[in-house]
């Protein structure tokens, strides 16, 4: 049964096109939306276990602006970066060259994950004129409101990793410990909606390279976020923060804010740590706002 997608017909009106670029030795396919002479680039970082298709609600609602999301090596189409763990570090190095090579002068927007990669790459370098960070990664993920449900997800990584190769893929991409994630992060009651997030978690949270470039993704995001970065970050930053978000709670997202030597906070309501899914509106509603004027499109 097919499943509705509640933001087609706004994509559709928004062209897009399919590249790829060498980066880090290593392939990096990513996706160009809208017009080439846009006054605004967007360089768009997703989130762990995710791909680019994961933004694309956000991307509906941004007409106006040019938008490059690349998938993150190993996760998606593009394949794991060769001879290369894959830490934050290499994420962030990856990052700023992919930037420099594609979107030089780009406002960078990170994604949960992609948060801690898109501000480890502005601090260390990465010049941008803004930063936007969605569902931001605040505080150690051991310490979240769910920090039991994250020490059950790291045993369930390692010990993956420790079975029989092809056990241990199947065990990764089981359909049922994807749905259960889903629904642990879903807050919507629109059932329309929750199938709709349900069904994009179960087509894309399993097109990762292999076990192992997984785990240490996975690790690299549970053992980082963003506070080791903010007081390094000196250009105006937006943080699109859920005041339901399991992952990092929204007085920790307040704390994070007062990190940043300009920052501010934007806090939506009913919603958990999946703004990009539930509430894309309103996370695009306040990027225009904190855009030039100019740049921010009419939806």
């Amino acid at each position: 049964m097919t499943v509705p997608h509640p933001y087609a017909d706004l994509l559709a009106a928004i062209p897009v096109a399919r590249h790829t670029r060498t980066v880090l030795g290593g392939q990096t396919v990513y996706w160009v939306y809208g017009d080439a002479d846009a006054e605004t680039t967007l360089l768009v970082v997703h989130g762990f276990r995710g791909e680019h298709h994961g933004l694309e609600p956000v991307i509906a609602y941004l007409p106006g602006l040019r938008i490059i999301s690349p998938d993150l090596p190993g996760f998606g189409e593009s394949p794991a970066l060769p001879g290369r763990q894959h830490d934050i570090a290499t994420y962030a190095a990856w990052l700023a060259e992919f930037s420099a090579a594609v979107a030089p002068g780009a406002v960078v927007l990170g994604h949960s994950f992609g948060s801690i990669v898109a501000a480890a790459a502005v601090a260390d370098g990465l010049p941008t004129p803004r930063l936007i960070l969605v569902n931001p990664i605040g505080a150690p993920a051991l310490e979240g409101p769910r920090g039991v449900l994250t020490r059950l997800a790291v045993f369930y990584y390692r010990a993956a990793a420790r079975l029989p190769r092809r056990i241990g893929d199947a065990v990764l991409r089981s359909r049922v410990i994807v749905r259960v994630m889903s629904v642990s992060m879903a807050k919507t009651h629109d059932r329309t909606l929750r199938r709709f997030i349900h069904d994009q978690h179960d087509t894309y949270f399993s097109r990762f390279a292999d076990r192992d470039v997984l785990l240490q993704a996975f690790v690299a995001s549970v053992s980082n976020d963003v506070r080791a970065s903010a007081p390094r970050i000196h250009v105006p930053v937006l943080l699109v923060a859920a005041e339901r978000d399991d992952i990092t709670p929204i007085e920790a997202e307040r704390r994070l804010a007062r990190m940043f030597a300009d920052a501010e906070l934007v806090e939506i309501p009913d919603v958990g740590h999946l703004i990009h899914y539930e509430t894309p509106r309103a996370a695009a509603d306040a990027i225009r706002r904190f855009l030039p004027l100019s740049d921010a499109g009419t939806c």
